[in-house]
């Protein structure tokens, strides 16, 4: 069922779409039953899962550390469009929208965006202290914008610059330099606007910017040209810089980032962790490994990151956000791979998934107990050989503020990519 926003009821339904619940189970089980790695005991231990968006067009979310739901979790922020296996054109449009889990997992269309990528979508998310609003990324003549929509009263208004972030009073974005990000790493910036720099190794126009979502204003806090001349053991001047992966701490009061390059003649970028005060100063390197990857805050002061470190290798671990912070490993042989992390409300456990793995290519969210090192797996998906590379469909798995419900992306059924919503409570309740 769909409908436009203007006409929003609170409604306590059923919350079960049966058809498409069961098939997604079904599929599931399959997939499950041709892992051998995992034993038939812990099929039984799968908690629930229901599909919420259905065909013929595709729906997902994208990056794993954005507010999908609302407030009260009855609303869950997608994405919708009709073709997948190709990067996106100037001209492809895709429509926001959300489900409304209490009223048969209708979707309910609310716009359209023009500035979008298959990893990280369109920015969509909701503005944190607020009951209703939302904001995402969009193109308007020359320039990248943000909208910020009321859903419920549909008041609409635009914020002349791109976010990325928001920080947790909702006060302000931030933001790279779509354009270049796009230049530099397809499938993670936006088609359709030229990178000025795209000649310039590191600009000093060019970086992070922060944006106040009030007035529209924004400012360019760390400059590229600003990261590069931090030393680093090899010498990088050569290189061509951009950042990405921006994130504001609990607190508000710090900003981290990834400072990213590539040596001329290199097939792969090179990686380091910073974080800065709220409006650009004090910048630190927290990890100089080269290596960092998916990250998030645990606390104000601690940061959950992928990366490579002299004591243990490749694995996650907890970085303490001060000059030279202690750094611990965590999940040491049970999270191996790397993943998209986020803890828990309470911070007692890791939602963290893998990448396609195995012949049957799965996919496996799941929760880690910090505690006592538990894994408790939430479903096995099958990625399509044809979803790889920028296109691909990673599950990035998102919890509601409650942390008893998990939204994922997948492909498992057949369908194209598809919206799940996978219970939770029986585990962590």
């Amino acid at each position: 069922m769909r409908s436009s926003h203007p006409s929003l009821n609170r409604r306590n339904l059923l919350k079960s779409a049966a058809g498409t619940g069961l098939l997604a189970a079904l599929s599931n089980s399959l997939a499950f039953a041709q892992h051998s790695d995992i034993s038939g005991s812990d099929q039984a231990k799968l908690p629930p899962i229901r599909q919420i968006t259905r065909g013929p067009k595709h729906h997902w979310f994208g990056y794993y550390d954005k507010h999908e739901f609302d407030a009260t979790g009855q609303y869950v922020l997608g994405m919708e469009v009709d073709f997948e296996h190709r990067q996106p054109k100037p001209e492809d449009e895709i429509r926001v929208g959300m489900v409304d889990l209490d009223d048969g997992d209708r979707w309910i269309d609310l716009g359209a965006s023009r500035a979008w990528c298959w990893q990280q979508g369109c920015m969509l998310q909701w503005r944190p202290c607020s009951k209703s609003e939302i904001v995402w990324n969009d193109r308007e003549g020359d320039r990248f914008v943000c909208r910020v929509l009321d859903v419920f009263s549909g008041r609409r208004r635009t914020i002349p610059h791109p976010i990325y972030t928001l920080s947790p009073d909702g006060r302000w974005g931030y933001s790279p330099d779509f354009a270049r990000l796009n230049d530099c790493r397809p499938g993670y910036g936006y088609a359709g606007l030229p990178d000025v720099n795209r000649d310039v190794l590191a600009p000093a126009d060019s970086g992070i910017f922060r944006v106040n979502l009030e007035t529209g204003e924004s400012k360019l806090i760390v400059s590229l040209a600003e990261a590069a001349r931090v030393p680093y053991p090899q010498d990088i001047a050569n290189a061509k810089h951009w950042f990405n992966h921006l994130l504001v701490n609990p607190g508000g009061a710090r900003l981290e980032y990834l400072h990213r390059w590539l040596q001329p003649g290199n097939k792969w970028f090179t990686t380091r962790m910073f974080t800065a005060a709220a409006d650009g100063s004090a910048p630190r390197v927290i990890d100089p490994s080269g290596a960092t990857s998916h990250f998030i805050w645990r606390d104000s002061r601690h940061i959950l990151a992928w990366t490579k470190q002299p004591s243990h290798g490749a694995g996650f671990y907890l970085f303490e956000d001060a000059e030279g912070g202690a750094v611990e490993i965590v999940g040491k042989g049970v999270m191996t791979v790397n993943g998209h992390c986020l803890y828990l409300p309470g911070g007692k456990w890791i939602l963290n998934d893998t990448y396609p793995q195995g012949k049957e290519r799965l996919q496996s969210p799941y929760l880690y107990n910090v505690s006592d090192g538990r894994r408790v797996w939430l479903g096995h998906f099958h990625s399509p050989r044809e979803y790889e590379g920028s296109w691909r469909c990673d599950t990035h798995p998102r919890h509601s503020p409650d942390g008893r419900r998990v939204v994922i992306d997948s492909a498992h059924t057949g369908q194209g990519r598809q919206l799940f919503l996978i219970d939770i409570e029986g585990i962590v309740g």
